[in-house]
């Protein structure tokens, strides 16, 4: 938890993970490799960040405490083509979910609190131990770069995060790193119990790199088309709607509109799009139980469903509606025809008609 004071002297509070802290360190080497010391180890400016470590209990997250300190004021020191980059910047603006407070749970993530050197700490502000879920790797896959994990069949692995772009940090022993998780699957039963249900009224995203169909249920777009998210599957693999057409989509070329599309963009250049399971070969699933799951047909059929029941239950415009209900109304219940109002007669006419008293007092009068 980070309390970021900005030049206009407002202070927000925001919450990055410690692996995206370390992701964001190692884009941050790329950008500035002289400063970084890649060229001469002589020139480096850029503060040393240790790799993440999950099972090292209290001690590691209390000394995390120091080490995040020392290193956010050691960036916030450098020069200002590093210490005021646009990869910096955005990395500390407030995000929506920023926004949520975190909510009480049995299974709780560590958070950690940058404090003083000299600043007194409390037991109770460290949570509990983080409690990870346990999946095995149906075949071997082999890493694209550092921040990846190589993984052999049969190998199990304790998930520490899952990222809705398909990619998951996982742990095994010493090793780390970012596992597609299509190549990943639940001991205990198949995983396609795991993905939520889909969501035909869809929620709006814009993509932000063009992708081409390889498989005949994906769907191709060209970057900056407005879409609508209908399914978001854990592999990473959504399925989207482009007015009566579906189909799969990697997720890290979407994001919502209004969101910060540098970090995206940053994310897609680093590991890109993860591999489908229909495009692994040679997997051995432990369950007998194949997964399941729907066919494109059957998205589209129950999208247009769903369209066509949205369209009937859209309501009617203002007069419609009251010569609708005009006519239904049974007749007993019809208001009764307002008599029409005469003209007014005129003052002889008046005065011909009216009684003899009424001429007498007008008479007077006159």
């Amino acid at each position: 938890m980070f309390l970021v004071k900005w030049q206009d002297l407002s202070e927000k509070v925001v919450y990055r993970r410690f692996t995206e802290i370390y992701e964001f360190h190692k884009i941050l080497k790329e950008m500035f490799p002289i400063e970084a010391g890649d060229i001469n180890p002589e020139n480096r400016i850029i503060p040393h960040l240790p790799a993440p470590r999950w099972y090292d209990g209290q001690r590691v997250a209390e000394s995390r405490q120091g080490t995040l300190t020392e290193y956010c004021s050691t960036l916030m020191s450098l020069p200002v083509k590093i210490s005021r980059c646009p990869h910096l910047l955005n990395f500390f603006k407030v995000r929506p979910d920023d926004l949520k407070l975190p909510t009480d749970s049995q299974v709780k993530k560590p958070e950690t609190y940058l404090m003083p050197k000299d600043g007194k700490n409390n037991a109770a502000d460290i949570t509990g131990p983080i409690i990870l879920q346990t999946y095995r790797a149906i075949a071997d896959y082999e890493k694209g770069s550092s921040s990846q994990m190589a993984l052999a069949t049969g190998d199990v692995v304790d998930v520490v995060e899952k990222n809705e772009s398909g990619w998951w940090f996982c742990q095994m022993k010493t090793k780390r790193g970012w596992v597609p998780a299509s190549y990943l699957e639940p001991l205990d039963s198949p995983d396609e119990a795991e993905d939520p249900e889909p969501n035909y009224a869809g929620e709006p995203y814009i993509t932000i790199k063009a992708y081409t169909a390889v498989l005949e249920d994906e769907i191709s777009l060209e970057e900056g088309e407005a879409i609508e998210v209908i399914h978001k599957l854990l592999d990473g693999w959504w399925v989207i709607r482009k007015e009566d057409v579906t189909g799969y989509f990697p997720s890290m070329y979407l994001q919502k509109a209004g969101q910060d599309v540098a970090q995206a963009k940053s994310q897609i250049k680093s590991r890109g799009a993860p591999p489908r399971r229909s495009s692994i070969r040679n997997a051995h699933s432990i369950h007998q139980r194949s997964r399941k799951r729907l066919s494109q047909d059957t998205y589209r059929r129950n999208s247009v469903r769903f369209m066509q029941q949205r369209r009937h239950q859209r309501p009617e415009p203002q007069s419609s509606r009251s010569a609708l209900r005009e006519q239904q109304r049974p007749k007993t219940e019809r208001p009764k025809p307002q008599p029409a109002v005469p003209p007014r007669p005129s003052a002889d006419l008046i005065l011909h008609r009216c009684s003899e008293s009424t001429k007498r007092k007008l008479a007077s009068a006159v």
